[in-house]
């Protein structure tokens, strides 16, 4: 072939393609290696990682005997478990135990405790409530309230008063009787001849009579009659009636034997004007009436309370103490009482002019004869004292020199 022959085109015109395939592959191969994620990439690289450390140390058997994840599944990412809530912790040494109301334990009430009983309109039924508290603890006692929301002594016809508190009394047979009275009793009066309007003297005669008579129902039974006024409201023309009826009640009810239980300062200002929140049983600052000015919340109720408690304490005496208990036979202390006393009985004489049976004490024994004066007898009889022991604080006695022996010459 002559040199400067032309080699055939077909060759050369083969090998580009193959050129062009082999550079595609390649490029989509790294294509794809780049767009893999991350962290299937990374899962592949530790895969070889510890295949070929684990062929290193252990061989080719432990991997083939292992069982192998699949190369594209994608690990599992794993929740963290979140740590539990902190428990409350309760300081034992200054927290007091949690109590419910189903855990404390009621008072139990003895079978021969004497009655409270509490009649009148809406305040006297808070009343009820407040002395219900403030006698929780003290077992010899027992509150009955009984009072009727609407009732008073002007509408006779709405509640009769006069015919229910005898049935009262004769079912109960209460200690004392408590009477809360008088704030629905402003309107007119309905008597046997007339119709009184309120605030005019026929009106306040009338009232007047109703009021002793009320009262001599109790004291006429020899009943201890407690009779609480009425409180400021936040109407002043209520409250200027409210004055007015507290002194009548403080007349009628002193005047038969019973006690007025003025509560006037606990529900005022220091100006004597209406208050919604102010002190309340514990000297805290609590709101004590609701927001229509007339009815008392639970701290006024209690506080209402306060003012009939001392006197019911001081009436019922040792009755009303927290700490009384049932005494019989089985709880009685050891009194240390012969079985029979006759026989330890001695008869006194009658010509006894001692009248004691003797004249020395029982187990008495002459004094032991003593040869030598005592000490006392030394100091009460002749005022000698005893000489102090040597080297004592009171030894007075100066040291005595020690004269030395003379020496023998020979």
């Amino acid at each position: 072939m002559p040199a400067d022959a032309e080699l055939p085109m077909t060759k050369k015109t083969d090998r580009t393609p193959i050129r062009w395939l082999v550079l595609a592959l390649a490029a989509a191969s790294l294509c794809l290696g780049a767009l893999a994620p991350v962290h299937v990439a990374e899962a592949q690289e530790q895969r070889y990682q510890r295949r070929s450390i684990l062929d290193f140390f252990l061989g080719r058997r432990y991997l083939d005997d292992a069982p192998q994840a699949p190369d594209v599944q994608q690990p599992r990412r794993q929740q963290r478990k979140r740590p539990p809530p902190p428990k409350a912790v309760v300081n034992t040494r200054t927290a007091p135990p949690l109590r419910t109301v189903e855990e404390e334990p009621a008072v139990q009430k003895l079978g021969d405790a004497r009655t409270i009983l509490i009649v009148g309109d809406f305040l006297a039924s808070g009343l009820g409530d407040g002395l219900t508290a403030a006698f929780e603890t003290s077992p010899g006692v027992v509150v009955e309230a009984r009072g009727n929301v609407s009732s008073g002594l002007v509408r006779d016809d709405y509640y009769d008063w006069p015919e229910q508190l005898p049935k009262m009394i004769d079912e109960l047979k209460p200690a004392m009787v408590v009477v809360m009275i008088g704030a629905n009793d402003r309107q007119q009066m309905v008597t046997d001849t007339a119709k009184e309007k309120f605030r005019t003297d026929g009106w306040f005669t009338e009232y007047r009579r109703r009021v002793l008579s009320f009262g001599k129902e109790v004291t006429g039974r020899k009943i201890p009659l407690l009779w609480v006024g009425l409180p400021a409201f936040e109407s002043d023309s209520m409250t200027a009636d409210a004055v007015q009826m507290n002194q009548l009640y403080r007349n009628q009810v002193e005047s038969i034997g019973g006690e007025f239980v003025d509560i006037w300062d606990g529900f005022v200002d220091e100006n004597g004007n209406f208050i919604v929140t102010g002190s309340d049983v514990n000297g805290q600052q609590g709101r004590l009436r609701t927001s229509d000015g007339i009815n008392l919340t639970q701290a006024g109720r209690r506080k209402l309370a306060f003012y009939v408690e001392k006197p019911a304490r001081r009436l019922l005496g040792t009755q009303a103490s927290p700490d009384l208990v049932r005494l019989d036979s089985s709880n009685l202390p050891g009194l240390g009482l012969p079985d029979n006393p006759v026989e330890h009985t001695v008869p006194i004489s009658l010509s006894d002019p001692n009248l004691d049976g003797g004249a020395e004490l029982l187990g008495a024994r002459p004094p032991p004869m003593a040869l030598t004066r005592s000490p006392r007898d030394l100091l009460v009889e002749q005022g000698e004292m005893t000489p102090a022991p040597p080297g004592r604080v009171d030894d007075y006695r100066l040291p005595v020199a020690k004269v030395p022996a003379e020496v023998s010459v020979k």
